[in-house]
């Protein structure tokens, strides 16, 4: 008998060996199709099997699809990475198996139509305004006021997002984006927006089921690198539903509401605002596994291999993570204290993403992360000292890069 595969387009540093793992607990053989199979270094290190090929190509994904079920029983085709998400759509509109809806997913990563979508829905956002060049970026902010948010209108990861507190900052920004640093697409399309202010809070959505919310906190501005987090949010029951309630209005402004969705807000002035709909899981379903026992990973794939999931909590307590953060750019000289931050009881995981003699350029984006760790008990309080506790025991020494004699 033919063995069910589950074909994984793209993975992620924060999820794709989750989704591997996953997989095989569910008796299925994971194949990840990349355009760069080593840059996911769990995939040789745990045995997968990976492809090369182009995954901006939809005709090569097909052709490569097809060639694998002629070997394989193709149970499903799915993806960790938003970027691909609606080519995994398409994927499975062509195989006639559970997909997303492309054409949803697409409207979604685009930032403005998003925008555009839920403001025609009288969903709480930001003020906006879509920018093309300098002019249009000072006008832009000048009509929303400062301080004011710049981003591409299409990305993910906190890339190209900054805090712009004054015309000095954004007149910096904006060079950057527009100058060469920043990789388009296409050509240049900047999203200027009102800076909510406020809590941060990610509901996690699977289907149509608000299944917890979750709230997160920045490093320093004027990036936006989460720094830490605590499932479920320190919330009373109205404004868990007020959040649940906005979030599930997004899905329908935006023809959501198939498999994952994780939903940025911040609670200000004026209530619940979105930042951000994003067509796929948070970058760390951990927390919610941990503290509720439900498992978005294992849940997504079953329903994309038709299978019936199951989202009720099995337990009830409270999760927290840290993001071990740099601050300064040079060479990693060394990295320690992991085994002894695991060793805390109530410690979940500890996690490094970097070796030392790495060098390390912070970039404002989720790529600065050295590592994180995740700590569980039944209380908050009892969560957030074993969580201080293990991170007290991690350490690390950065040396600056030599500067260069003129």
């Amino acid at each position: 008998m033919a063995k069910r595969t589950l074909i994984l387009v793209e993975g992620t540093r924060s999820n794709g060996l989750l989704y591997v793992k996953a997989a095989q607990r569910l008796g299925l053989h994971p194949i990840t199709l990349s355009a760069d199979p080593a840059q996911y270094d769990y995939l040789a290190a745990e045995g997968i099997e990976a492809i090369r090929v182009d995954t901006k190509n939809l005709d090569a994904l097909i052709r490569e699809c097809s060639q694998l079920r002629a070997t394989y029983d193709l149970a499903g085709i799915t993806s960790a990475e938003e970027v691909v998400y609606a080519t995994v759509g398409k994927l499975c509109l062509h195989f006639d198996l559970p997909g997303p809806n492309p054409e949803s997913i697409e409207r979604c990563c685009d930032k403005f139509t998003q925008r555009q979508l839920l403001s025609e829905a009288g969903v709480p956002i930001p003020a906006y305004r879509l920018a093309a060049n300098a002019t249009d970026v000072e006008s832009a902010a000048a009509e929303i006021g400062f301080p004011v948010i710049l981003k591409p209108a299409v990305g993910r990861g906190s890339y190209g997002v900054r805090l712009c507190r004054d015309v000095d900052e954004l007149a910096e920004h904006t060079t950057f984006l527009l100058g060469g640093k920043h990789i388009w697409g296409s050509a240049p399309r900047i999203l200027v927006e009102e800076y909510a202010q406020g809590p941060h809070y990610m509901a996690h959505i699977m289907g149509n089921n608000a299944v917890g919310i979750e709230a997160a906190d920045f490093g320093p501005p004027p990036h936006f690198v989460f720094r830490e987090g605590i499932f479920p949010a320190p919330l009373n029951d109205d404004e868990h539903k007020r959040i649940a309630d906005i979030s599930l209005s997004c899905l329908r402004a935006l023809g959501l509401g198939w498999g994952p969705t994780c939903i940025e807000l911040r609670w200000t002035m004026r209530g619940p605002v979105v930042i951000e709909v994003n067509p796929r899981l948070g970058g760390g379903p951990q927390p919610v596994q941990l503290a509720y026992g439900i498992d978005l990973v294992t849940e997504h794939i079953k329903l994309v291999i038709g299978e019936e999931w199951d989202l009720r909590k099995r337990h009830s307590h409270i999760a927290a993570w840290r993001s071990l953060l740099p601050d300064r750019d040079g060479i990693l000289d060394w990295i320690d204290g992991d085994s002894l931050a695991a060793a805390v009881p109530g410690v979940a995981e500890v996690k490094f993403y970097i070796e030392p003699k790495e060098p390390i350029v912070r970039k404002g984006d989720y790529r600065d992360s050295l590592g994180y760790v995740i700590a569980i008990s039944p209380s908050r309080a009892q969560t957030e000292a074993i969580l201080q506790r293990a991170v007290d025991l991690i350490d690390w020494s950065i040396i600056p890069f030599p500067t260069m004699c003129p």
